[in-house]
């Protein structure tokens, strides 16, 4: 196999830096999209199937476990592939996912959908930082990671008004068909820009290849990686998925102003993100931003728990969490990069990122036995502790990576 063109990122004009960020933030706001195809409707689930919260958490379950196993093979062919190509299939995966989701008719359905979503979920990171590192300048990198993380948050903000609001004017199908189209849109639109994607691929030798290929997976550091991933996405997991039912549970918060919270973190965790992104351009030590950013949060969340802030204080403070954390984003995708052998990228980030995704399968699990006995403070208390240990895993990829 032949290489693509290489790139001269170092000359790279601003408006061609811009647009091939705004193409990828594109893409990734809509693979956060679906992150929320399912579970925007579990009440709808509930009651048109007959569903128990077992069966549908289950439906999360398999979405993060596919998305895992596929995040760690898709970068390898990403780095045999291009990251193009795979960004156009997995695009097409959400077409086909969402149009399944508008026309099942029980659990098995449900089911097929997680999976599917699940499969077109996986290809991202690994997919868009390759894309990022070999086409934007260097000089900039920092702030494109920041707009990655931002559009990703972003995506999880606009699914709910997508498909709540269609679904409420029409038919929860309806709004499965409208996902269906506008994805068929995102594709198009990546097809016509499809210059500004794409990437170098590796050589193929004939001899050791194979060998070579996971060379990778014999260095510490991307185990530190994944360990830092898994640990902090198991607490931004509570916050998604408990942060509601706490809030009610320990001060009596509505339900609707409690959701309103968790908006108000993700809004300020994207917030962070730009913040964060004009301080991985600084060239500050990237561990220690993400260290720094991680203890932080973690302390504010430790706060929340104690129950000794009041129902306005822990919402405040909670929200306070996430423009914390946001901050460390942009330092945290820098600090993989140096982490990463060369020509190694889509097979590196698909590895480490694939943390992610089991951090969001097994939260729920382990921090729900604590929900389940009522220990409400505890469980926000036991996310701060979390956190804190991805400070430590982040220190350690910070003592392995070259300087």
């Amino acid at each position: 196999m032949t290489s693509t063109t290489l790139y001269s990122p170092l000359t790279a004009p601003l408006k061609q830096d811009a647009t091939i960020i705004g193409l990828v933030g594109l893409a990734h706001a809509s693979s956060h999209f679906a992150h929320l195809l399912l579970p925007l409707m579990f009440p709808v689930f509930m009651q048109e199937f007959g569903l128990s919260y077992s069966e549908l958490g289950l439906l999360m379950t398999v979405f993060f476990v596919v998305s895992g196993l596929g995040q760690a093979a898709a970068g390898f062919v990403v780095d045999r592939l291009g990251a193009r190509p795979l960004l156009f299939v997995a695009l097409g995966i959400f077409v086909l996912a969402s149009g399944l989701a508008s026309m099942v008719n029980g659990y098995t359905g449900l089911l097929g959908v997680a999976a599917l979503a699940g499969l077109g979920n996986a290809t991202f990171h690994p997919v868009d930082f390759t894309i990022l590192n070999q086409r934007v300048s260097p000089s900039r990198l920092g702030h494109a990671f920041s707009v990655h993380g931002l559009t990703g948050n972003l995506g999880w903000a606009a699914a709910p008004v997508f498909l709540v609001t269609i679904s409420s004017l029409y038919h929860w199908r309806t709004a499965y068909l409208a996902a269906a189209a506008m994805y068929v849109g995102i594709l198009l639109l990546l097809i016509l820009q499809r210059d500004k994607l794409s990437t170098q691929v590796m050589l193929r030798q004939a001899d050791g290849q194979a060998e070579h290929d996971m060379a990778f997976m014999k260095l510490p550091v991307v185990w530190w990686c994944f360990a830092f991933f898994l640990l902090s996405t198991m607490t931004l997991a509570v916050v998604q998925v408990f942060s509601v039912s706490i809030l009610k549970a320990m001060h009596g918060i509505r339900f609707e102003t409690a959701t309103l919270m968790l908006t108000a973190y993700m809004l300020c965790s994207a917030l962070g993100i730009l913040v964060g992104g004009f301080i991985a351009a600084s060239r500050a030590s990237s561990e220690r931003v993400v260290a720094i950013s991680m203890s932080v949060g973690a302390l504010l969340l430790g706060l929340c728990g104690t129950g000794l802030l009041g129902a306005v204080g822990t919402m405040v403070v909670l929200v306070g969490t996430g423009f914390a954390v946001g901050i460390g984003g942009p330092s945290r995708d820098m600090m993989i990069k140096l982490a990463t052998p060369k020509g190694a990228t889509g097979r590196v980030y698909g590895m480490v990122y694939s943390g992610l995704d089991v951090g969001f399968a097994i939260s729920p699990i382990l921090f729900g036995v604590l929900m389940d006995r009522g220990w409400y403070g505890t469980t926000l208390l036991g996310a701060a502790v979390v956190l804190l240990l991805s400070v430590v895993a982040a220190l350690g990829v910070g003592q392995r990576t070259a300087k």
